[in-house]
């Protein structure tokens, strides 16, 4: 069971170009591989914890779990963040209420204790609101993953990569070739 996110539209900051585009290739591709996906796009703070807790709730029939998520993301005092479309962050302090945690969706994929999870973040652009930030930090915190869970980032911690410019992110091109292959 995979659940595929993509944040493109964001309503405090810029918008980015390939999130949705790279959720609907990474959706197409992971059913093509034998996943069930549910496929989400420009999703809110309350859609994305659904999403996510109805994700955890349907992984407890057993399987392998996937989750996939393209926008923007950001570390604050260790900890990662992905922000939903609908986030106002007028602060770094904001970040922890608009956001949503690594961790509760880390702990929604354990707490199912299927045999294997997956999580795939090509989220490691530059943070849209270092300017808001006392002390902002570049790129995703490294994060222990609970066991049997593997975390795929787009670059290294603390780093940033790029989105490409073609319709997918290099990352997740570079996902797509590979999932392509026998």
């Amino acid at each position: 069971l995979a659940l595929v996110v993509g944040n493109s539209r964001y309503a405090d900051i810029s918008p980015l170009r390939n999130p949705a585009n790279d959720a609907r290739a990474m959706a197409r591709a992971l059913r093509q591989a034998g996943f069930e996906v549910i496929e989400k796009r420009d999703v809110s703070q309350k859609g994305l914890r659904r999403a996510v807790k109805d994700f955890g709730r349907r992984l407890q029939d057993g399987g392998i779990g996937l989750f996939y998520y393209a926008g923007h993301g950001v570390q604050v005092d260790g900890r990662n963040f992905l922000i939903p479309v609908d986030a106002e962050i007028e602060a770094e302090d904001h970040v922890d209420v608009e956001g949503v945690d690594l961790n509760y969706i880390l702990a929604r994929m354990a707490g199912a204790k299927n045999r294997l999870n997956i999580v795939v973040l090509d989220a490691c652009r530059n943070n849209p609101y270092a300017s808001r930030f006392r002390a902002p930090s570049r790129g995703l915190a490294q994060t222990l993953a609970p066991r049997g869970t593997y975390i795929a980032y787009a670059t290294a911690p603390g780093a940033v990569a790029d989105d490409g410019d073609g319709a997918n992110s290099i990352f997740t091109s570079a996902i797509l070739d590979t999932l392509a292959r026998p």
